[in-house]
C-alpha cells in the first residue's frame, strides 16, 4: 500500500540551546514508510556516527524509521523551512506541508 500524506509536527519557534523534536508520521503505508526530512528544500543527512557528520557541523539526529528529527541544542542556524517525505517503495512518495521553524 502506498503511503498517505504524512503529518508533520514542527514547532513554529524554539529557544536557542533547547532540545527540539520534529516528528513525521503516516499510518497507511505497507510496508511501513521511511521518512526523509528536508530543510529549505535540501535533504538532511542521516547522522551515522562517522566523522563526516561532525565535520558537517550536524546538530541533529534523524531517525528514518520513526520519522523524528531531534536537535539536542538548536542554534540560529537551524532556523528554516522544514518538511518530510514518506516513502515505502510503493507508489509515489508523499510530502507534508512545509513549516517554518524560527530559532
Amino acid at each position: 500500500v502506498a503511503p498517505t500524506t504524512p503529518v508533520c509536527e514542527v514547532p513554529s519557534s524554539a529557544m536557542t540551546g533547547t532540545v527540539v523534536e520534529l516528528s513525521c508520521k503516516e499510518t497507511e503505508g505497507s510496508p511501513p514508510s521511511e521518512y526523509q526530512w528536508y530543510k529549505n528544500g535540501v535533504a538532511l543527512l542521516e547522522k551515522t556516527g562517522t566523522g563526516s557528520a561532525r565535520a558537517a557541523n550536524i546538530t541533529y539526529t534523524m531517525n528514518k524509521k520513526s520519522g523524528t528529527l531531534l536537535f539536542n541544542t538548536v542554534t540560529k542556524n537551524d532556523t528554516g523551512e522544514y518538511f518530510c517525505e514518506a516513502s515505502n517503495g510503493i507508489g509515489l512518495s508523499q510530502k507534508c506541508l512545509v513549516k517554518r521553524m524560527q530559532v
